[in-house]
C-alpha cells in the first residue's frame, strides 16, 4: 500500500511539471533565401530596350535580401554580348559567376575566358567588369593573345570591347612598331630572357598593303 503511495504520488509531481516547447533551429538564415532561381537558363537580357546580352547557365539564383543584392552563377555561366546590329561582339565564359545589379558589377571567378570580335582570346582566375566606368579588370594572373602577340601578367584593365588595354608586370612577346607612339609607364628591366614591363597596348594597325590585296 505504501508502494502505491509513493507511485501515485510520483505521477503526479510529473503531471504538475510545466511543459517545454521544443523548437529546431531554422535549417539556414533568411539572408541566404532567394527570391528566385531557375535551372537551365537560356535567355536574352535587355538594357534600356536593346537586347544586349544572352545568358547560358544551370542555375541562376537572384538575390535581393543580401546587401548588396545579387545575381549568382553558382554552376558556371556562359555570357554573349551583342552589338548595336545584334551581332556576337564577345563572348564570356566562368565556372562561377556574380552581377551586383545596384552597382552594375560583373564578378567572375574559375576558369575565366573571353573571346571579342577581333580574335583576342583572354584567360585569367578573375575578371571584374564594371558597368558604370564601361571597364574589365583583374588582379590575378592573366593571359592575353591576340593575333599579332601574346602578354601575360599581374594586372590586367581594359575597355569594354577590349581594344585598350593595360597589362602590368608583364611577360610576352611584341612587335616594336606596336609600342611607338605609346607612353611608357615603367623603364623595362631584362632579367634573363625575361622582360618586366608596364605597357599601354593597343592592337597593331593593319597594313595598307594588306587591305589592298584583300579588296582586289
Amino acid at each position: 500500500m505504501k508502494a502505491l503511495f509513493i507511485l501515485t504520488t510520483f505521477l503526479f509531481l510529473l503531471s504538475c511539471e510545466e511543459s517545454k516547447e521544443h523548437v529546431a533551429p531554422a535549417i539556414r538564415d533568411r539572408d541566404s533565401v532567394s527570391v528566385m532561381t531557375s535551372y537551365g537558363v537560356n535567355t536574352l537580357i535587355s538594357d534600356s530596350g536593346v537586347i544586349k546580352y544572352r545568358i547560358v547557365t544551370e542555375q541562376w539564383d537572384v538575390n535581393q535580401i543580401k546587401q548588396p543584392t545579387r545575381w549568382t552563377f553558382i554552376k558556371g555561366i556562359f555570357l554573349e554580348q551583342f552589338d548595336e546590329k545584334f551581332h556576337v561582339h564577345a563572348y564570356i565564359q566562368a565556372d562561377t559567376a556574380w552581377y551586383y545589379d545596384q552597382k552594375k558589377l560583373w564578378e567572375l571567378r574559375g576558369r575565366v575566358r573571353i573571346r571579342n570580335v577581333n580574335g583576342m582570346i583572354f584567360n585569367s582566375e578573375e575578371l571584374f567588369w564594371d558597368g558604370m566606368t564601361h571597364e574589365l579588370y583583374s588582379y590575378k594572373f592573366s593571359r592575353l593573345v591576340t593575333p599579332e602577340r601574346t602578354l601575360q601578367g599581374t594586372y590586367f584593365r581594359s575597355d569594354e570591347r577590349m581594344t585598350h588595354y593595360v597589362v602590368s608586370n608583364s611577360k610576352g612577346s611584341f612587335v616594336k612598331s606596336d609600342m611607338d607612339g605609346e607612353p611608357v609607364e615603367n623603364d623595362t628591366t631584362a632579367k634573363s630572357d625575361t622582360a618586366t614591363v608596364e605597357q599601354y597596348v593597343r592592337p597593331a594597325a593593319t597594313p595598307r598593303a594588306a587591305i589592298n590585296k584583300n579588296a582586289q
